[in-house]
């Protein structure tokens, strides 16, 4: 490796320091790159990607490691790159720009800009010679050097209508429709099932054909929709779905977790990079299901998917949820790590565990992977039951083979050089992770993931909220060498950070009852709202309102509806307002939550399986608040709370509290008017107290009574 070093030796991203030996003149996202552009005259190559992106790096070794490649960009360009994961502003506008140059965006994006950072070029990966029908990256180049020089006018026009159609793909003003429930019970939310149940894979689950993606927002949809109304096709999208997920290559069979998403429709062959994100959501899909349809293997998938992330993605001393595993270890191999011959198999278990983890895992002569066909992607082709069945053999005799082979396996895997894990924490990611672990602990009676998530949520707030500065989207970066030592540049919150932190803190206050959370929930909504807020036209913009000059497209005001992949900012928001509306006096959240949602009521069921957190912050908005209070301690208090949150309902809010917890000066106003008032606070009994709305009935120490009462309720 090259001892020359780019100015991405200071940089703190993993997927910038991974570039920092290339020969080319990198330079990170900032005013100094952009100015100097201007001081040369040189159109700008922009380069974003993230550190699990497997074409990134094929790129990088093809292109931006050749020095004949870089002495070109080097004269005729100021390169900067950028890290996805870390500038989502910039990767969203980015984006959407060279969607409307080229017709789709995606990673590796690669785009020519002008010195100011307007794109008159752009597309995805380029071959470094020309191949797959593609130019080759040096004339592609050398093309767009030439048309800066002697076609300049043509370029600026170019980017000119480019910015102008983002900024028209981002307005949604004047589309709005009524928001009656008389209305919207029908239609938006009725269009949104209608859309994902007509897009189903009755047969492998999932949406579409290949590739496919996990959807967790449209997945929790179908399962409060089906909980809620009985609605046995949207009750059966989710479900099929994640059985079939949890059974395929897509599902790590041996650590647990999910690999971002699937190439063919069976989820079997998946692209094996592991997000948090994804994991988050899912996790909460499992739970969510377990809850409503009391399926033991959605229990059994959640505590798998914990496990993985307790391994191998937490910061176990400090708190916080790193972000992302890699797919490979090389780029010579594709999911190695995770991938298995029949021999490699063999040499590891005994013949009787070969002879039962062979056909339960699919693990044959002839696997599933292109580039070595002997190589297999473990999943489960049969249950338990029918594997006994077919071989003759007991239940408990083939599943105690099984466990021995799944341990045997996962020991072997291990010994295997694991694939890059990127240790950066990123507030939205954590906050999704946070409130998922919180929802798992209280469903699944975990102890240890509560006191997980309540750490990290402490840490973040520690760390990354100032209430003069706001909130910081990275709370910390990979430990770096010693020539690292910048320090971290701070990264300004997105409506993403602040919208999922809110949900987080709103549950921890539901698993705590600790007015500490709620009060801080209420700090950070205030400054969501001052901050994002759009006071003329209604929603939430992606990014703040600034008195400095943005850089580059920053300046195009982004409204995100879209669920891609995780929850969309301007639902997420208003779902968290209607959440602490519902808790607090009458405020304007309501009012602003429900505008949000309006401007948006014309044009969102055209986004379909990508507008589930829309949705649901949909049903928060027409579907009256429904709060169950469990009084108490000990086993009657724990009974209550398992009846209390039997079934998942976007609406309901489930609060355990200790006796000396009811005052005044602990709970949100909605609950002081009422709780610290009871009668029953005074006799010492374990009682539950369900309101809905603006009333509440009485409490009740009978927790079948209160299953029966939360039921109509519902």
């Amino acid at each position: 490796m090259s001892t020359h070093r780019n100015s991405l030796d200071q940089a703190h991203s993993a997927y910038l320091r991974s570039a920092m030996h290339q020969p080319v003149r990198w330079h990170e996202w900032s005013e100094e790159a952009f100015a100097l552009a201007a001081a040369e005259d040189k159109p700008i190559l922009l380069d974003i990607g993230a550190v699990w992106c497997h074409w990134c790096h094929v790129m990088d070794r093809e292109s931006y490691e050749d020095p004949t490649l870089a002495e070109l960009i080097n004269q005729h360009f100021i390169a900067i790159k950028v890290d996805r994961d870390e500038r989502p502003d910039v990767d969203s506008r980015y984006q959407a720009a060279v969607s409307a140059i080229s017709g789709q965006g995606g990673w590796p994006l690669t785009a020519i800009l002008t010195p100011d950072g307007k794109p008159f070029f752009g597309g995805t990966y380029f071959p470094r010679h020309e191949r797959y029908g593609r130019p080759g990256f040096d004339r592609v180049l050398l093309t767009m050097a030439e048309a800066w020089t002697t076609r300049r006018d043509e370029a600026l026009e170019s980017a000119n209508s480019v910015i102008a159609a983002i900024e028209h793909g981002e307005t949604f003003s004047g589309r709005s429709a009524s928001l009656s429930p008389a209305i919207l019970s029908l239609t938006i939310v009725d269009k949104l099932i209608e859309s994902a149940v007509t897009q189903f894979d009755p047969r492998h689950g999932g949406f579409g054909t290949q590739p496919k993606f996990p959807h967790p927002a449209a997945l929790d949809l179908l399962i409060d929709v089906a909980a809620r109304t009985g609605n046995e096709a949207a009750r059966e999208a989710a479900t099929v779905t994640l059985t079939q997920m949890s059974r395929g290559g897509v599902y790590d069979q041996l650590a647990g977790g999910f690999h971002r998403y699937s190439v063919d429709e069976r989820w079997v062959v998946p692209h094996f990079e592991k997000m948090l994100y994804d994991n988050a959501g899912l996790l909460s899909n499992y739970v969510h299901a377990f809850q409503s349809f009391v399926d033991a293997d959605s229990a059994r998938v959640a505590r798998d998917i914990i496990r993985w992330l307790d391994t191998t993605m937490t910061d176990r001393v400090n708190g916080g949820f790193y972000a992302s595993q890699d797919a490979d270890v090389t780029l010579d191999d594709d999911g190695d790590y995770f991938t298995w011959t029949l021999a490699e198999a063999a040499a590891i278990l005994t013949p009787e565990e070969l002879a039962v983890a062979g056909p339960y895992y699919d693990i044959g002569e002839l696997g599933d992977m292109h580039h070595n066909p002997q190589k297999n992607v473990l999943h489960r082709k049969y249950s338990i039951l029918e594997l006994a069945k077919q071989l003759g053999r007991g239940i408990g005799e083939v599943a105690a083979l099984l466990q021995s082979a799944h341990e045997k396996l996962l020991a072997a895997r291990r010994q295997r050089t694991e694939p890059y894990i990127d240790k950066t924490i990123y507030t939205s990611w954590n906050a999704l992770a946070i409130s998922a672990y919180l929802q798992a602990a209280r469903v699944l009676e975990l102890e240890e993931p509560r006191a997980f998530a309540l750490k990290t949520l402490d840490r973040i707030i520690a760390t990354g909220w100032d209430a003069a500065v706001g909130l910081a989207h990275v709370i910390a970066y990979p430990e770096t060498s010693a020539n690292g030592t910048a320090a971290p540049r701070y990264i300004p919150g997105v409506l993403d950070d602040y919208a999922f932190l809110l949900h987080a803190l709103l549950d921890a206050w539901e698993a705590t009852a600790s007015g500490a959370y709620y009060d801080r929930a209420m700090r950070i909504a205030e400054t969501m709202v001052a901050r994002f807020y759009d006071t003329t036209g209604g929603g939430f913009f992606d990014t703040e309102s600034t008195t400095a000059a943005p850089l580059g497209v920053l300046a195009a005001r982004r409204k995100p509806l879209q669920d891609s992949p995780t929850p969309a900012g301007n639902p997420s928001a208003a779902a968290a307002l209607l959440r602490l509306e519902a808790l607090s006096v009458p405020s304007e959240f309501r009012e602003k939550a429900e505008y949000t949602l309006e401007i948006f009521a014309g044009v969102v069921e055209h986004f379909g399986l990508y507008a589930g957190s829309y949705g649901l912050a949909l049903e928060l908005l027409l579907l009256p608040p429904v709060q169950v209070v469990i009084v108490g301690e000990g086993s009657d208090a724990r009974q209550l709370v398992a009846m209390a949150t039997a079934r998942y309902a976007v609406n309901k809010q489930v609060l355990h509290m200790r006796p000396d917890q009811v005052t005044v000066a602990n709970l949100p106003p909605a609950l002081a008017e009422t709780l610290p008032h009871l009668p029953e606070l005074k006799s010492g009994k374990t009682f539950a107290v369900l309101c809905k709305g603006n009333s509440c009935l009485p409490p009740t120490s009978d927790a079948e009574k209160l299953l029966e009462e939360l039921n109509a309720q519902l």
